[in-house]
Order: structure tokens, then C-alpha cells, then sequence
């Protein structure tokens, strides 16, 4: 299996406290139409891991956080939660179970400075009304008070003072990014799950990246499920890898156990095993 660039000096998740399943997918099948994106998978994340869902493109890995996000619902299976089946639920009402993402292709409000963006991940967590919020007096003035400290907390934590008051649109793609990534964490997740968040940036941004993955699980205890291509980034920040291709699961174990599994490498490098 061959890695892209490898990114040097991140820590191994060896010494993770993992605790509990969080959440089970159990049996997921999705269709659309007549074609198959996932197809009879199952796998569990663990309190407190990160957990990497790799494989080729095409392989369903988007549809599959979808699922777990609540913008797709599969036609067969069930989503767990916390140890209860979870009904069908709308992706605002999954984020106010405590899941929170960031996506493939950046979305934010070019318009907005830093600040208000990452304010918008707090909305579900805000209970004023939009009048008592528009008058901003009292009690939505306190309330409002409070979540921007935690916002700023959070652009202190992934270090973006500077920028803070600055248009999202323009910054350059790396702290785009991480904006992204404030956003999601100023909902106080309890998973946060990642698409691609390496997607396109270098070397250097890569590294600033995985230490802030790291440093997410490990101080504030955020349990994390990560889309990336990069195996280098994969192997190294994982406790725990489940591979798909073509909508099925080929592989599920550690990151050792991934790499010595003849599907997985074959997979990969796209050769027929005898």
C-alpha cells in the first residue's frame, strides 16, 4: 500500500485512553436509485479514539459519514448512539446530540469574518429566541457574552488570533481549513468527524493539522472519525482503521493490521491476488 508524503514528528496514539463504544453502525446499507454506495457495513467507534475511515475513491466513505451525520439515511440498517437506536433524525437534530463535522468542500461564509463564523457553531447550544437575540439585551446579551469567550478560547487554542477579524474569504486554503475545524469544535462535540480535513494542503499545514487533531482528542477528550488519503497521516494519528471499497468494508483493525491485509493492499494498487 503505497503512502503519499509522509508528515514527520506526529506523536502515535499508543498511549490513548479508549473507553466504550460511542456509536455502532450496524448492517448500513444506502442506495441510490438502483446503485449500491454502501453495502451491508458494520463497524463501531470507541469513546475517545480516533477512528479512520480510508480507501480508494468512489469508495463510499463520504456517503458513510453522511450516514453518521444524519444527511443521508440508509435503507437498510441502524445507527446507534450512545447505546440507543437512534430514530431518523435531521442532520440539526444528530449536531444537538453532541456530532459535529467538518466537510470535503469548505463551508463557510466567505462573507464573515473568523470570528463569526466559528459564533455560528455555537447556535445549537444557544437557547434565547431570534427577538431576544436581535434586541441584545439581558439575557441574550449574557448569553451571547458567554459563547464568544468560548469562541475565543477556541481561535486561542488553534492559534488564529491574527486573523480573527478578518473575511474568510481572504484567507489562504490551510487556515480556511482550520476555521473550519474551530467552527466545528466551538459546538463542543462529543464526535467530530472529519472530511479530508488534510485535502490539499502542504507538507507543513499538514503537520499544524494533525498536531491540532491530536492535541483535540487528547485535551479536550473529543472522541474523533477521520476521512484521509494520506496514508502517512492515516497510520500515524489512528487507533483504529476500517477500509471501503466499492460500498464494502475490506478491512477493520489497526493501523498494523490494516497495512498487512492483502485486500486492503490490493485495493490500493489496484492489482487481482491469486
Amino acid at each position: 500500500m503505497n503512502a503519499e508524503t509522509p508528515v514527520e514528528a506526529i506523536p502515535t496514539a499508543d498511549d490513548r485512553k479508549i473507553g466504550p463504544v460511542l456509536m455502532e453502525m450496524k448492517h448500513i446499507t444506502l442506495r441510490f436509485g438502483g446503485v449500491k454506495a454502501i453495502t451491508d457495513i458494520s463497524f463501531d467507534i470507541r469513546e475517545g479514539e480516533i477512528r479512520s475511515i480510508i480507501g480508494p475513491n468512489g469508495a463510499g466513505k463520504s456517503s458513510m459519514l453522511n450516514v453518521i451525520s444524519g444527511f443521508y439515511v440508509p435503507q437498510e440498517g441502524e445507527v446507534w448512539f450512545r447505546g440507543a437506536r437512534r430514530p431518523q433524525m435531521k442532520p440539526y437534530q444528530v449536531a444537538r446530540q453532541g456530532i459535529a463535522r467538518t466537510f470535503q468542500n469548505i463551508a463557510l461564509f466567505d462573507g464573515m469574518s473568523v470570528l463569526d463564523n466559528i459564533m455560528t457553531g455555537r447556535l445549537t447550544l444557544m437557547k434565547t429566541g431570534l427577538a431576544a437575540q436581535s434586541l441584545w439585551w439581558g439575557k441574550a446579551q449574557r448569553e451571547e457574552t458567554e459563547h464568544r469567550e468560548k469562541v475565543e478560547k477556541i481561535i486561542d487554542f488553534l492559534e488564529i488570533q491574527a486573523i480573527r477579524k478578518t473575511p474568510v474569504g481572504r484567507l489562504p486554503y490551510g487556515l480556511k481549513k482550520r476555521v473550519e475545524l474551530a467552527r466545528a469544535l466551538a459546538a463542543e462535540p462529543m464526535l467530530l468527524l472529519l472530511d479530508e480535513p488534510m485535502a490539499g494542503m502542504n507538507v507543513e499545514e499538514k503537520e499544524d493539522m494533525c498536531r491540532f487533531i491530536l492535541d483535540v482528542n487528547d485535551e479536550f477528550g473529543t472522541t474523533i472519525c477521520l476521512i484521509e488519503h494520506d496514508m502517512g497521516v492515516v497510520m500515524d494519528l489512528s487507533d483504529r482503521v476500517v477500509v471501503m471499497d466499492y460500498g464494502k468494508k475490506i478491512g477493520d483493525g489497526t493501523p498494523d493490521e490494516v497495512r498487512g491485509n492483502q485486500a486492503v493492499i490490493d485495493a490500493y494498487l489496484g492489482v487481482a491476488h491469486d
